[in-house]
């Protein structure tokens, strides 16, 4: 038997967490909207952000090329987005919400603002506070230590 602890493995722990709550974002929320979990990271830079290209989304979100693609291409589809044509590179034109878009956005956010608060219950500030230096310190360990912030399996 291996003396590896997986349970005890930072990667794998993080990787557990962030499924574990995306699938109850998805569960509570997107499936209220007929949004993939995707979609929905997609609606919430472009959304958060104003305008945001196709790469602007999978630097902000690690998601890869071809998830940010049919995600886009989805709710484009959809009418919840809307693109101004560029010429030459499609992952660079700006994306923006649709009224239609804007209007679920909007609807959304609340209950993620909920959500996130029902997952933080329990925790001290300077626990709260303590999380979110890790987080920052983790990502950006992982990016100097070479992870592509726009890129790659998620």
């Amino acid at each position: 038997m291996s003396s590896f602890d997986l349970d005890a493995f930072l990667p794998y722990r993080l990787s557990v967490a962030s499924n574990l709550v995306s699938r109850l974002f998805a569960r509570r929320y997107a499936e209220e909207f007929g949004l993939t979990i995707a979609e929905w990271r997609v609606m919430a830079v472009v959304g958060a952000d104003g305008t945001a290209s196709a790469s602007d989304v999978r630097a902000r979100t690690g998601m890869d090329k071809a998830k940010v693609s049919r995600a886009v291409t989805a709710l484009l589809a959809r009418r919840l987005l809307r693109h101004t044509p560029h010429t030459g590179d499609r992952r660079v034109e700006p994306l923006a919400l649709s009224a239609a878009g804007r209007a679920m956005f909007e609807a959304i956010v609340p209950r993620a603002r909920a959500l996130e608060a029902e997952l933080a219950a329990g925790l001290a500030p300077a626990q709260a506070a303590a999380l979110e230096a890790a987080l920052r310190h983790i990502a950006a360990r992982a990016t100097a230590l070479g992870a592509d912030p726009g890129g790659g399996p998620d």
